[in-house]
This record gives structure tokens, C-alpha cells and sequence, in this order.
């Protein structure tokens, strides 16, 4: 089979032949004959060497690449990367024949593959070759093209759930019964940013100067830069705007007039010693935020949810289960790390909340900072504001799903619209289909394709026709975002769901893969057609967005070799997975991921280099090398890391809530020790609190709220 391969990579990698349309991706030849010692061209060149090796010994330079990255590895610069690349080539090279032996259907892709590259004349269908290439290298996206409208019906068919009863006690008062979350991820100010020109005080600019010489550890899709400009300030925009969503509700009349709203916000940091700044930072943030008087605002850290562990959940856990090493056992509960960790904190903080601080809470919503409830344009275009979207019954009803399997819709998913887009309609997808030529990568893995598919299909239905009525009949959602999606305390205590904290990508999509179950009752989204927030990250955080790019890159080739391993090692099944999560997600579980994730990240880095991006270039092999050797040793063999963490994180979590089970059932008790912990757990998160004496007269005020509403 290596044959095969080679054949299809020299057709690939090699000199378009003219027309525009040729089945070539990318020549490499040119990026390989560079000799600069500069460490850009290096790269570039070592990078070039990598693909004239994966074609063979009939590629005419391939003694030469093969002598430089033997060369480069034994010497002192860029040797890390050279192992890197030929280590890389053998892993392709091993994983290509080892599914060739187990799958006979892919053996047949690939030899068809070979043939159809070598024997097919120029003036081909452009769409023809690459679905042909997308045969082996991105089978999830065969077929999507040619009939979009197809496509998106097939898939909403497959969404489709049977409702059997409706939840009899849907949410009533949102802002009473919902906890809101959030998580605030902060980084140094860009490297060219003057110390004179941060809003923040003299104190956190001395602590940044020093924290700037440490190697970052983290990298997220756009975090706030301390001293960022206000109005550039997502935590600013995302609380302002959710404290103009109350007024809104108020002003309707779907809120008491006094109402407030909780919002528990996690801190998660890309160094080490941000941990010091973030509290002051964001204290400094919010002191004269006029939005407070609507919102009751806790921020936890890393800190605090240790102290969580450590003075409350440890000692119930040996109280009331009489387990030893609880401590160890909640390593997991935590918001320093990858996207996983924080966005499990925040649902799982859910659960803590109704069992110590307000019982009558009853579901937890997560948005992200820079999105927004669009309230004037909901009510005109859905009939309904945010809030009243969330009193549906179907948030918590039962049904079956496509496969006739029993799902609990204890999860709720709203959709984007672009700010740019919403003048047009509220129903405008946040991810359109592509209509451009497709980068070199992309020629392998267009990953944007089924995400357009899958955002029509299921963020954009409407239950107005008599097969989608949202009574008998509505769709579950499998694609959702980080932001705008809740789930029901009894559902998230009863399935346990959490997102593994090696995640670093997809934390939303990823969370539901531990509560579906091969048999027996699965956790699903409900899809709340018009629950919809703009999205607005491109009008004000667009320099956050640039420099965190490669960060976002990497960590997209990282997803597929994780949620490959993530995907055979829970319960359902690798197979089984696949038929729920395709075509989007799905498409991240291949039956060859190292060979996918090292072709779309050197093809990657070649375009860079090849338009001229010298440093964005080096920055993507830099950080790349690091990153996905790190993953590879993290997934490798069939007891990996990843499966004993994954492992170790399931049973955290079922400690986490069996010690909350136990406690609440000795507060209806009048247990003096659970008791006493709750006092504990009260006087945590009003130190957590901003504006601590506000939130300490609302906690007092909590048991007087509950089961009250009112409406003057």
C-alpha cells in the first residue's frame, strides 16, 4: 500500500500542469532548493523536504530531502524539527498500511485513488477530483456539494426527534431559575504594546513585565489582552450587554421589575503567572461598571475552585462516602487549561450552586463574551425574547431519535447570526457555504463545508411545518457552539456529562460525546429554533482574533487526533459515534488522523511561505512541532494518556456528584455537618463575589426567593 501512497503524494505534490483545474495541490520544489540559514527558510525548507518524502523514491528530489532531514536532525539548528518531519513520515507511512490490512473498503479507496490521480486527463471536473481526493483523505465531505439542499434535508432527517412527552416543569422565570456563565481567558498585551499605553494600574504592569518572560502555556481562539482598551473589552461587552438583555425582559414584563440576574464567570489564563493578576485585573475591570446593579457577578479562579475542593467537596466526600482521597480524586474540577476544563467547571458549578447556595435554580446557560441577546430584533422576527425562548417545553422533554433510541433533550442549543449579517434576517447562517477556491490543505480536509451543512440543518430550522411542528416532533442538535447552550441541573446530574481536559477544541460538541450511550436513555440538545445572540467578535476584538491565529490552528489539527482516541474509548463506540456525529463533527474521528493532521499542517505551513508570511510560517512549524509531538505521545497506544485520563476524569465526576447527592439529602435532613459545609460553601462564593457586599445581602436573601415570583 505504501506504493499507493507515494503515487497519490507525487501526483499531489508536484508542478501544476495548466487549466486551472488540475488535481495538483501544492508543488514543493521550489520552498525545497532554498539554502538561506535563516531560521524562517529553514523551516521552510525542512517543511518542503517532508512532502518530497511522503512521494517517494521516484520523486526526482527525494535523495536530497532525505539527506537534509537526516542531516538537520543530527545538528543543532532545526534539528527538533527535522525528527519531527521524519518521525512524521513514518508514522503516515505505518498507519496508511495498518488500515490497509484491517479495511478492505479503504484499501479500495486508496488503489482507486492512485489510478484515478495517474490516469485521469487534464480538464477533469474540479469538483470530480476532490471529492476523489476527499475519498481517502475527508470522506465525511463526498457528496455534500452537489446537492446542497439535499445535503441539508438528509441531515435534518437525521436530526429529527419524536417527542413522547413534553417536561412538565419548563423553566418559568429565567432569571430567577438560570444560572448564566461565562469564562473570561486572559493573556499578556501584544509584545509591540507600550506599558504607557494599558488601562490597568502600575501594579499589574509590573507583574505583566515579568509574567512576558515565561513560555506560554495556553493559546485560545481570542483572548482579552490585560489593558486592553474598554471599549475592546469583551468582559465589558458580554456583561453589559447581558445586563441590557434584563432590562429588556423587565421592561416586558417577562421579569419581576426588580430582577437580577446570577453570572458565574470562570478565569483561565495562557501563563503561569497571570494567576496573580487576574482577580485584581478584573476587579479593576468592573469597579465603576454601571451593569452591576443587574447582575450578580461571581468570578472563580483556579484558586478558588481548589479551596472549593479542598474545604467543602473533599470532606463531604469522606463524611458521607467515606473516600479517603477525594482530593485527588476532583483533580479534574478546575478552570486552568484547555477549553474542556473550564467549560466542564462551568456546568458542573451548576449542580453546587442548587445544592449550597439557591435551590430553586434550576439550569445553567453559557454564553460567550462577545455575543449578545439581540432582544428588539428576537421579538420582531421569532415572536419572543431570549428569556421566553428558554420557558419551551421541549427543554427537558423525552423522545426518540433517528435511530428509534430513547433521548432525554435535557440540553438546549440556540444558533449565531453575524453582526454584519443581521440587517438582512435574524435567520442568516453564521457559517455560509464556501464560494472560493480551496487553499492546499483545504484540498485534503475542508472541514467548512459540512460545518455549513450542518449549521443550515440544524441552527437554522424553523418548527413551522407539520414534519417539524416543535410539539410532536423537533430537531436534536450534535453542532453547537461555545457559547448559547444550557443544561438542566436534573439532566446534567443525572447523565454526568463533562468534557475531558485534554480538550482544547470543540469543548461544546465534545461534551455530549460521554452521556451518548449504545443503549439505554442518551443525553441530547434540543434545538430552540429563534433562540439566537450575534455574534461580534469581528467589530471589536479583531486584533485578539489575529494574534491568536496560529494558536487556533494548531489547536484545530490537535482535535483530530484527540477526538480520534476520545472517540474509541467512550462508551458508545468509535462506529457508533461516527453515525451520530457526521458530518461535521464526525469528520474530526479519521481512520487515518496522523496522516491527516501532518499533511493539512505542513500544506498549511507551505502557503504561508509560500505567500511570503515568513514569521507567521516559522511560528506555525514552531509551535506545531511542540504541540502535535506532545499529542502524539498523548494518544499513543491502547492504554494511552488519554484513556486514563478520560478514565481517572469519569471517575472524579461521579465522585463530584455522588458527594452532591449525599449532601443535599442531609440538608433535607438538617444534617449539622452539611450544614456547616453550606455556611462554608456561602462564604467561598461571597468571596468570589464582585462587590462582595451586594452579593452577601442576595445570598441572605436566597431561601426568601425561593418558589417567589413576582411580577409588579
Amino acid at each position: 500500500m505504501r506504493k499507493h501512497f507515494q503515487s497519490i503524494c507525487r501526483r499531489l505534490f508536484r508542478a501544476a500542469e495548466g487549466g486551472g483545474d488540475d488535481v495538483s495541490v501544492f508543488d514543493p520544489t521550489d520552498q525545497f532548493k532554498s539554502d538561506s540559514d535563516e531560521p524562517a527558510r529553514v523551516a521552510r525548507r525542512l517543511n518542503a523536504a517532508f512532502l518530497i518524502l511522503l512521494a517517494g523514491q521516484k520523486h526526482p528530489d527525494y535523495k536530497q530531502a532525505q539527506t537534509l532531514l537526516d542531516q538537520t536532525a543530527d545538528s543543532t539548528d532545526g534539528s527538533e524539527i527535522a525528527r519531527f518531519y521524519l518521525a512524521g513520515a513514518d508514522r503516515i507511512h505505518k498507519e496508511i498500511e495498518n488500515v490497509c490490512i484491517r479495511d478492505q473498503n479503504f484499501s479500495a479507496r486508496l488503489k482507486h485513488l492512485s489510478s484515478y490521480l495517474n490516469t485521469t486527463p487534464q480538464g477533469q471536473n474540479p469538483l470530480q477530483a476532490a471529492e476523489n481526493i476527499w475519498s481517502v483523505f475527508f470522506p465525511e465531505g463526498v457528496g455534500l456539494s452537489s446537492d446542497r439542499d439535499k445535503s441539508v434535508s438528509a441531515l435534518r432527517k437525521k436530526r429529527t426527534v419524536n417527542i413522547h412527552a413534553a417536561n412538565p416543569t419548563p423553566i418559568v422565570d429565567a432569571a430567577r431559575e438560570i444560572l448564566f456563565t461565562s469564562n473570561v481567558l486572559l493573556t499578556l498585551p501584544p509584545a509591540t504594546q507600550s506599558s504607557h499605553g494599558l488601562h490597568c494600574s502600575e501594579a499589574l504592569k509590573q507583574n505583566l513585565h515579568t509574567v512576558s518572560r515565561e513560555p506560554q502555556r495556553f493559546w485560545y481562539d481570542h483572548p482579552i489582552h490585560i489593558g486592553v482598551k474598554p471599549q475592546n473589552n469583551e468582559l465589558l461587552y458580554g456583561l453589559g450587554g447581558l445586563s441590557e438583555a434584563l432590562k429588556f425582559e423587565r421592561e416586558r414584563g417577562s421579569v419581576a421589575k426588580n430582577a437580577k440576574i446570577t453570572c458565574l464567570l470562570s478565569v483561565s489564563v495562557t501563563h503561569q503567572g497571570l494567576h496573580a493578576t487576574a482577580r485584581p485585573y478584573i476587579d479593576e475591570v468592573l469597579s465603576d461598571a454601571g451593569f452591576l446593579k443587574n447582575l450578580d457577578v461571581s468570578v472563580f479562579t483556579e484558586t478558588d475552585t481548589r479551596q472549593i475542593i479542598s474545604e467543602i467537596m473533599a470532606p463531604a466526600a469522606l463524611h458521607f462516602l467515606k473516600l479517603q482521597d477525594a482530593t485527588n480524586e476532583l483533580t479534574m474540577f478546575g478552570v486552568d487549561g484547555e477549553y474542556g476544563r473550564h467549560y466542564s467547571f462551568l456546568k458542573a458549578m451548576a449542580a453546587f450552586w442548587n445544592v449550597f447556595i439557591e435551590p430553586q435554580v434550576k439550569a445553567t446557560f453559557k454564553i460567550d463574551l462577545d455575543q449578545i441577546f439581540p432582544q428588539q430584533t428576537l421579538v420582531e422576527q421569532t415572536g419572543a425574547s431570549a428569556f421566553e425562548h428558554f420557558t419551551t417545553a421541549l427543554w427537558g422533554a423525552n423522545g426518540t431519535d433517528f435511530r428509534g433510541r430513547p433521548v432525554e433533550l435535557g440540553m438546549i442549543a440556540g444558533a449565531l447570526v453575524n453582526k454584519s449579517d443581521i440587517d438582512s434576517s435574524l435567520f442568516t447562517p453564521d457559517v455560509g457555504f464556501p464560494e472560493r477556491s480551496l487553499l492546499p490543505d483545504e484540498r485534503l480536509f475542508f472541514s467548512v463545508l459540512p460545518q455549513a451543512i450542518s449549521t443550515r440543518a440544524e441552527m437554522m430550522t424553523r418548527y413551522n411545518t407539520r414534519r417539524l411542528d416543535g410539539i410532536n416532533t423537533c430537531i436534536q442538535r450534535v453542532h453547537v457552539t461555545g457559547g448559547t447552550n444550557g443544561i438542566r441541573i436534573d439532566s446534567l446530574r443525572r447523565h454526568r456529562p463533562f468534557t475531558p481536559s485534554f480538550i482544547g477544541r470543540a469543548e461544546d460538541q465534545t461534551y455530549l460525546l460521554s452521556a451518548l450511550q449504545s443503549v439505554g436513555k442518551s443525553l441530547a440538545y434540543i434545538h430552540k429554533d429563534g433562540l439566537i445572540m450575534r455574534h461580534d467578535k469581528e467589530a471589536f476584538a479583531r486584533e485578539a482574533i489575529e494574534s491568536a491565529e496560529i494558536g487556533r490552528m494548531v489547536g484545530d489539527y490537535i482535535r483530530m487526533l484527540y477526538l480520534t482516541a476520545y472517540a474509541g474509548v467512550v462508551s458508545a463506540g468509535k462506529t457508533d459515534l461516527k453515525k451520530i456525529l457526521d458530518p461535521f463533527t464526525g469528520c474530526f474521528i479519521s481512520k487515518i488522523p496522523a496522516t491527516v493532521t501532518l499533511l493539512r499542517f505542513s500544506l498549511k505551513a507551505a502557503a504561508l511561505f509560500g505567500e511570503n508570511q515568513m514569521e507567521k510560517g516559522l511560528e506555525l512549524v514552531t509551535i506545531g512541532v511542540q504541540q502535535i509531538s506532545k499529542a502524539f505521545e498523548f494518544v499513543r497506544g491502547e492504554n494511552s494518556a488519554l484513556k486514563r485520563q478520560y478514565d481517572n476524569e469519569r471517575r472524579g465526576w461521579d465522585v463530584y456528584y455522588d458527594t452532591l447527592d449525599a449532601v443535599e439529602q442531609a440538608l433535607e435532613n438538617k444534617d449539622p455537618f452539611a450544614l456547616e459545609l453550606q455556611q462554608k460553601a456561602k462564604a467561598i462564593v461571597r468571596e468570589c463575589a464582585v462587590g462582595k457586599e451586594q452579593r452577601a445581602e442576595n445570598i441572605g436573601r436566597g431561601a426568601q426567593r425561593k418558589g417567589r415570583r413576582d411580577f409588579n
